[in-house]
């Protein structure tokens, strides 16, 4: 997973064990309740997610994040940003001719009653744009197209 932080981008390799992740010794333990386990001993966690930004409060530290979902697969054409699942299009964020980095917001979608930034897997520029806001879209649906 990647993250966005106040300190710029951190990537996180987890490994998932039924409803606990493991992450270099430490496990956050899912369910009823947050638990970090460091050292065998647990530390309740609380989590609260307010627009797009993640606020953890866990051993008297605040911390700010946000997940960047590359909610997007590669289409056969390699440029095109598919719809990783059946949703609304609320918002295009670029236009076309547009240049963009990897990892700018490109698109938003509503799946699930839930709110997906499409976001730019690599540097490009915008060669199509497939869908406009309101539209509906099938799950694999190819959104935008970026050559490099």
């Amino acid at each position: 997973m990647e993250f966005k932080t106040s300190e710029g981008r951190a990537e996180i390799k987890l490994t998932r064990d039924g409803s606990s992740f493991i992450h270099e010794g430490m496990i956050l333990h899912t369910g009823q309740d947050l638990l970090l386990e460091i050292d065998g001993r647990k530390h309740k966690v609380t989590a609260t997610k307010v627009g797009d930004t993640w606020w953890v409060h866990v051993l008297g530290h605040t911390l700010q994040f946000e997940i960047i979902e590359l909610g997007a697969a590669k289409a056969d054409d390699d440029g095109g940003l598919c719809a990783p699942m059946p949703g609304k299009v609320l918002e295009v964020l670029v236009s076309e001719g547009q240049s963009v980095n990897k990892g700018d917001p490109l698109m938003v979608m509503e799946a699930m009653k839930m709110e997906h930034k499409i976001i730019a897997g690599s540097d490009g520029i915008v060669e199509a744009i497939h869908y406009k806001d309101g539209d509906q879209v099938s799950q694999g649906a190819e959104l935008l197209s970026l050559s490099e």
